[in-house]
């Protein structure tokens, strides 16, 4: 008889019947002399076995029916029952993109009363590991377990962050029917798609507000969760369930000497690339550019140039002005500040006196500081990247963007902040943008999405 079991994150299949067309993602293994497959075949092989009428032994999975039953039960809005049903028609495998404050989270919960399968929840931070830990623990009336952050207890259903799951589950892959990947758009990377294929659970559900990747590797999701089921965007939801909003793009001047300061610097950035022939809008034009500013000091100055007009850019002094006459006009509105980079978070908290929270923050500080502005000791936060994804603060409805990248993600994540609803509250987002400066192209960039037309 066929038997199927977990190794270290594989499968193995022993005495297959002769003439058995195998997945391709099966391979003969002459060291053990069995075929050996990533545990993320498990789905594919045992429903071939079936379709086959093979009889065999599955020794792989170590899971069992969830034991816990939902204690708290919320009524689930019609775009959750439609996600859902469309979740559960694709035979319990797929990615479902719902905007930031649509209720993802209650989503998994559904989908694990509807599975009762060992849940095992992947999210990107400590933060969402603690969130997702507090709701499911009060969903399910049980102990949660935790992987990651210094604790490391598995229970039937269990939250750990992408870092943990991919190091632990060689050891962890067979313990669980369902894996839950939150801001799923993390998994697809060279390391953390790894939580994926070592773990042989046969459901799967994908979240996320913005799963595109600028690196194209999205597409990768289809293969490691399953395919696009279901999709909401901000506007569909606005209004309805979502804060209705506006978003205000003001573009602000350069001071004289920031102008010719800027102008001055971005020329040695430039006429290097021309030199050199460098094009910055490919796909490798960056580490071209590191490569080759390593080799020369004319490199190493134009290197220096391209960071010190960035930095007139996002952080001009006219925006700084713009800051002080928007936290005024919003005086009694909750509101976040964000920026590109720390050293102008830091600036900005010193000019007006506001705490600020980067990735240097210390988790109790953090805590505190979201814990005092939820309770509005603090009328405003200022923030690099950190509050970008996951935290939740209902209470905010002003966003001022002082600078960021030219990923969209980050700029629908950062509107999303602001987008759960609280009464009739009406959300605003500000984008700072320096005029005559490459932010105008990023601006371009990251707008380019259905919220922001």
């Amino acid at each position: 008889m066929t038997t199927l079991s977990f190794a270290s994150g594989t499968l193995e299949l022993r005495d297959v019947p002769d003439g058995l067309a195998l997945p391709e993602s099966v391979r003969w293994d002459e060291r053990t002399q069995t075929y050996r497959a990533p545990a993320l075949a498990y789905f594919d092989i045992v429903r071939l076995l079936h379709r086959s009428n093979v009889p065999y032994t599955d020794a792989a999975r170590a899971y069992a029916e969830l034991e816990a039953r939902l204690a708290v039960r919320r009524e689930p809005r019609p775009f959750q029952t439609e996600a859902l049903a469309a979740w559960r028609g694709a035979g319990g495998r797929g990615v479902v993109v719902l905007p930031t404050g649509a209720g993802k989270s209650h989503l998994a919960v559904l989908a694990i009363e509807d599975r009762r399968r060992a849940t095992l929840v992947v999210a990107p931070t400590l933060d969402l590991v603690r969130q997702w830990y507090d709701l499911l623990r009060t969903s399910f009336a049980t102990d949660v377990g935790i992987v990651g952050g210094g604790s490391h207890v598995v229970r039937e259903i269990t939250v750990t962050t992408y870092d943990s799951a991919y190091l632990h589950m060689q050891h962890l892959g067979a313990r669980f029917g369902l894996v839950v990947f939150d801001e799923c758009h993390h998994l697809p990377g060279e390391t953390y798609r790894l939580a994926a294929e070592l773990c042989l659970a046969p459901f799967r559900l994908g979240l996320s507000a913005t799963p595109e990747r600028q690196d194209g590797r999205d597409a990768l999701l289809e293969r490691l969760v399953g395919p696009l089921v279901y999709r909401k965007d901000i506007v569909e939801l606005s209004g309805a369930y979502l804060a209705d909003y506006d978003t205000v793009c003001i573009e602000v001047e350069l001071s004289r000497e920031e102008r010719d300061e800027y102008e001055r610097e971005r020329k040695i950035y430039v006429d290097f690339l021309r030199s050199q022939g460098i094009r910055m809008d490919r796909g490798n034009g960056w580490q071209d550019f590191v490569r080759r500013a390593a080799r020369s000091n004319a490199g190493r100055r134009a290197f220096q140039a391209y960071f010190r007009q960035r930095e007139l850019a996002l952080a001009a002094s006219a925006k700084l002005a713009m800051v002080d006459r928007l936290l005024d006009q919003h005086r009694h509105e909750q509101t976040l500040i964000f920026t590109q980079d720390n050293a102008t978070a830091y600036a900005v908290s010193r000019r007006f006196l506001l705490p600020v929270i980067t990735h240097q923050t210390k988790v109790k500080e953090r805590s505190e500081i979201l814990e005092r502005f939820a309770q509005r000791e603090y009328g405003a936060i200022v923030t690099s990247k950190v509050l970008n994804e996951g935290v939740d603060v209902p209470d905010a409805s002003v966003a001022i963007v002082i600078s960021g990248s030219g990923s969209v993600r980050e700029h629908v994540q950062r509107l999303g902040r602001v987008l759960r609803q609280r009464g009739n509250k009406r959300a605003i987002l500000y984008e700072l943008v320096a005029k005559g400066t490459g932010e105008t192209f990023t601006s371009e960039r990251r707008r380019d999405h259905a919220a922001y037309r």
